[in-house]
């Protein structure tokens, strides 16, 4: 390995380093304020080895990784996420009699493996990134096992997960039967677009991915799980999961020209199109806040798959603008919810937002700012991405899904709005908190949230803050 591939590893190794560091802080009987102080510090350290080592990029680690602007881009995204979560997560467990500093080592593993899915380019680092996502999802979901059903939503998604990863094997197996290799080039040279092995693989490969990205009809466990697991884990759920597996899909895509295939294409229009019909109408009755943001998120990632149809340049980018936007919205989202929370109860249900703004009108204020950019309002950066995926699609002459954006994006606006009436209404009922023993991180999580708000109105200002900086880390390697 060369001396530049080793470069371009660095940010991965540090990465996995970092669960190691936090098992030997735990063996040294560090407590939970030691290890989230070091656990941040190394993500950032991560971040600025990314960007410190781009000038070396690409380079191709053969024959599973490639490290490319494409990677860097989204490996910078989950990390940015991570850091948020690790935040919140610090003041939602310190008030909570689980030890947490296993926590960390969860987090950090789970993180590895969605950052090794942006930089796969062979069946096996897609196999192995994902095996190494979900498992440790599968504790992170049930780590408060005695409360919120955590147990049940624990063992739901291990079971569909195991069942989705047989999906995921045998669609390898078929498309390796087709073509002799796991590679994703040398899949591209001797694929037959028309064959049926080949058709009957990725539909299987998509029933995987469907279900890690909570795509219809693969998205009967979102709302269970998220209404199971801990506010922080349900935000890194929505946000790093998900980046990770919508990286490699969309990389796959691009590697094999998946856009020119006819079946391939339809096969992803109809699950498009069911998403955001399903996602919206089931988020329509939603009383309890986790639900709604997880039948939302079916919605908006059919949106993402109007992006994914075109397949050039302009798709990517539009893609990467809206998993940006959305991930900084759900943040906010759930930020606020942990910061309701009180020892023994989530703020997952929406009565306990009734009449918030008059006890707390600074929170009130950036869930709905978050709200409003879920929805797709001007003037924040919902609208631009949406605007940009309406764009792609457009392009691409997709018509039927473009329109079901459309009218469905309508549809959502009522759900969002409700919560939004709810916290403007007269009678305040809010969860009583105990005051802080750690206002420091108080502090920090408050001010988190301004610099997300902050990043939702720019980007939907001044979208051109980002969007340069999305192009030329999508340029590298092309």
């Amino acid at each position: 390995m060369t001396h530049q591939q080793l470069m371009a590893l660095l940010p991965f190794m540090e990465l996995a380093t970092a669960s190691i560091v936090i098992i030997l802080l735990i063996a040294f009987r560090q407590g939970h304020t030691i290890i989230q102080i070091i656990g941040f510090l190394m993500m950032c350290l991560v971040i600025f080895t990314m960007w410190y080592v781009r000038d070396v990029l690409p380079q191709a680690i053969m024959p599973l990784l490639i490290v490319d602007g494409y990677g860097a881009l989204f490996t910078g995204l989950i990390i940015f996420c991570v850091l948020v979560v690790g935040l919140f997560s610090y003041i939602y467990f310190e008030e909570r009699e689980e030890n947490p500093r296993e926590y960390y080592i969860l987090i950090f593993l789970s993180t590895l493996g969605a950052a090794i899915l942006t930089i796969s380019r062979h069946f096996i680092s897609f196999f192995i990134g994902l095996e190494l996502l979900s498992v440790s999802l599968y504790a992170l979901i049930a780590y408060l096992r005695t409360r919120n059903n955590a147990v049940e939503a624990g063992i739901k998604y291990l079971l569909l997960a195991a069942l989705t990863s047989a999906f995921l094997l045998f669609g390898m197996a078929l498309i390796y039967m087709d073509t002799g290799s796991m590679d994703f080039s040398i899949i591209a040279k001797k694929l037959d677009s028309s064959s049926p092995l080949f058709i009957a693989g990725f539909s299987l490969i998509m029933v995987a991915v469907g279900f890690k990205l909570a795509l219809v009809p693969f998205h009967l466990w979102a709302a269970d799980v998220y209404q199971g697991a801990p506010p922080p884990v349900a935000s890194f759920i929505a946000t790093v999961s998900k980046i990770g597996v919508f990286a490699v899909l969309l990389r796959f895509a691009q590697e094999l020209h998946l856009q020119s295939n006819h079946s391939v294409m339809t096969i992803v229009s109809a699950i498009a199109i069911l998403s955001m019909i399903t996602g919206n109408i089931l988020a329509l009755r939603q009383q309890n806040i986790k639900r709604l943001l997880a039948y939302s998120s079916i919605a908006h990632f059919g949106y993402l798959l109007v992006a994914f149809l075109p397949g050039n340049s302009r798709g990517v980018e539009a893609a990467a603008f809206y998993l940006i936007a959305y991930a900084v919205t759900i943040l906010i989202a759930f930020g606020v919810m942990i910061l309701l929370s009180a020892k023994d109860k989530d703020a997952d249900s929406l009565s306990v937002y009734r009449g918030l703004f008059w006890e707390k009108p600074f929170v009130a204020v950036v869930l709905s700012v978050a709200l409003l950019s879920l929805a797709g309002i001007p003037l924040t950066a919902g609208f631009i991405g949406k605007f940009y995926v309406l764009m792609a699609g457009v392009e691409q002459q997709a018509w039927l899904p473009v329109i079901v954006l459309v009218v469905t994006s309508v549809i959502g606006l009522y759900y969002y709005l409700r919560i939004i009436s709810t916290l403007f209404s007269d009678v305040a009922v809010v969860i009583q908190k105990e005051k802080s023993l750690h206002p420091f991180f108080y502090a920090a999580s408050y001010a988190a949230l301004v610099v997300l708000v902050m990043m939702l109105l720019g980007f939907g200002v001044v979208p051109s803050i980002i969007i340069p900086g999305i192009k030329q880390f999508l340029l590298i390697g092309n």
